[in-house]
Order: C-alpha cells, then sequence, then structure tokens
C-alpha cells in the first residue's frame, strides 16, 4: 500500500530539495517572453512583415522553443540556450523594428536574472534556526 504525500509537505522535500533563485528567474522571465513572443509573431503576421508560414511558423517554434527551455532549466546546459534564445528575440527586429527594443528589455531582463539569481543562490545562508 502506498501513502499519499501530505498536502502541508513542502514542495521542496517532494521535488527533491530548494529551487535555486537564479532557476525561477530564468523561468519568470521566459515565462513571459512567450507570451510576447506570440504577440509579435501576430504582428509580423499583420504587418506582412514576413510571408506567415514564416512569421506564424516561426513564432510558434519559437514559442515552444522557449516553454522547453524552461522545462530544461534543471541542466546547466540550458542557460545558454536561453541566451541563444534571447539573441534571436533581438534579432527578430529586422522583421519588425520595434522587437529590436523588446529584445533587447527582454535580453537585459534575462542577464539581470543570471546576474542576480547566481549571486544569491551563492550567499544563500541556508535554513534558520531559533535558539
Amino acid at each position: 500500500m502506498t501513502v499519499a504525500p501530505d498536502a502541508s509537505e513542502p514542495a521542496r522535500r517532494r521535488s527533491g530539495g530548494p529551487r535555486s533563485v537564479r532557476r525561477s528567474l530564468a523561468s519568470i522571465v521566459l515565462g513571459f517572453e512567450v507570451i510576447v513572443v506570440f504577440l509579435g509573431a501576430l504582428v509580423a503576421f499583420g504587418l506582412d512583415a514576413a510571408p506567415p508560414a514564416i512569421a506564424l511558423g516561426g513564432g510558434a517554434v519559437l514559442c515552444v522553443l522557449f516553454v522547453a527551455t524552461i522545462a530544461l532549466l534543471r541542466y546547466p546546459w540550458s542557460y545558454p540556450v536561453g541566451w541563444a534564445l534571447q539573441a534571436i528575440v533581438v534579432a527578430s527586429g529586422f522583421l519588425v523594428p520595434a522587437m529590436f527594443f523588446v529584445g533587447a528589455l527582454f535580453a537585459g531582463m534575462w542577464a539581470y536574472a543570471m546576474i542576480t539569481g547566481s549571486r544569491l543562490d551563492q550567499h544563500d545562508p541556508g535554513p534558520q534556526t531559533s535558539n
């Protein structure tokens, strides 16, 4: 007979440990970027900036890559993939010039998440005990 985990048990125990701040911030940035890339693909389609297959198909592929990267953030090699996705979003400014600004904004948020998340993970004092 198996016993279901207690609902009051902390999620970190069920998942194998506490989640890093870097990983949490990265997933937040990439999650919001999925929405922006989807809307950017619709703008590219609406402005006839690219053929429909490239605008909508490329946007869909990029959205899937973002979601897959979120799921793979437990692996160290996924963070350079995140940087590559940032470069692709900035490069999409050649189709829709406003994406240069949006891509730069998200690349800045990604850089902030990587730097600050790593710094906070290194300085984590661990669980506090009271006397």
